[in-house]
């Protein structure tokens, strides 16, 4: 049997990248996974696409609410949907910083709010939100997208605090660099892409990118009724990044 056998799993931002990925993993597992994406066109396989838009909290309700009526239930909730930023604090107007958070913030907060019924129905509810390592450990040119993963660290352990008691565990994953389709974009418009990949993975005390699927593993650990004493945790998966002080990798 799956560790996941009969429950429900919600996956934001579930159609590419690590959401993708936590989605194949919790399928595999055994549970009935629903994918929230803007676009569902094309979901990882043993899913069901629900488009919603984690910026609109009607969108976000209206998605929650078919995931419930098609299952009768939700038991998990992982909260991945986000999108990247560069810059310095100056770098980026005001717009851009609200649109940011929005996404990767507020968007946090529109689906746990709009899960809250149906999790605490769950005899195994757990929420896992997707931070960074950047909301740990200060990294040049990222400002406005370290303040949005910190405040998602922050709210985790609020929420945690909150809803414990309820029976609905929170806890969040803070990937290191992971080889993802935002990280590609950003070496494709690099000068030298193959020098600006070899300088991340330097950076990295493992020599390299991490892996969606190595994110997805940690999720569906946090996820887990076998983890029911795991609550208001941030788990790492970076490679050493924020915890261990190696020699740097030469680059290249």
């Amino acid at each position: 049997m799956g560790e996941f056998d009969g429950l429900v799993a919600l996956v934001t931002g579930g159609a590419s990248g690590i959401g993708a990925a936590v989605a194949r993993r919790l399928t595999a597992d055994g549970a009935r996974v629903a994918v929230l994406d803007l676009d569902v066109g094309e979901v990882p396989a043993g899913t069901v696409g629900f488009a919603a838009d984690v910026t609109d909290d009607g969108s976000v309700r209206r998605a929650v609410d078919a995931v419930v009526d098609r299952w009768g239930r939700l038991d998990v909730l992982v909260n991945n949907a986000g999108i990247g930023a560069q810059g310095t604090v100056a770098d980026n107007p005001d717009d851009e910083w609200l649109r940011v958070l929005d996404v990767n913030l507020l968007g946090v907060v529109r689906t746990t709010r709009a899960a809250l019924p149906a999790l605490r129905r769950s005899p195994a509810a757990a929420v896992v939100n997707t931070s960074s390592i950047a909301a740990t450990a200060g990294l040049p040119q990222r400002a406005l997208y370290s303040a949005s993963k910190g405040a998602v660290l922050a709210l985790t352990r609020a929420m945690a605090a909150d809803h414990l008691g309820e029976g609905i565990r929170v806890n969040c994953v803070d990937p290191g660099t992971a080889d993802t389709p935002w990280i590609g974009r950003l070496l494709a418009a690099a000068e030298d892409p193959a020098a600006e990949r070899a300088a991340l993975e330097a950076r990295q005390p493992h020599g390299r990118l991490v892996t969606a699927d190595e994110v997805a593993g940690a999720v569906a650990y946090l996820a887990s009724p076998r983890s029911g004493s795991t609550a208001g945790t941030a788990l790492a998966v970076d490679g050493g990044m924020q915890d261990l002080r190696l020699r740097p990798r030469p680059a290249g």
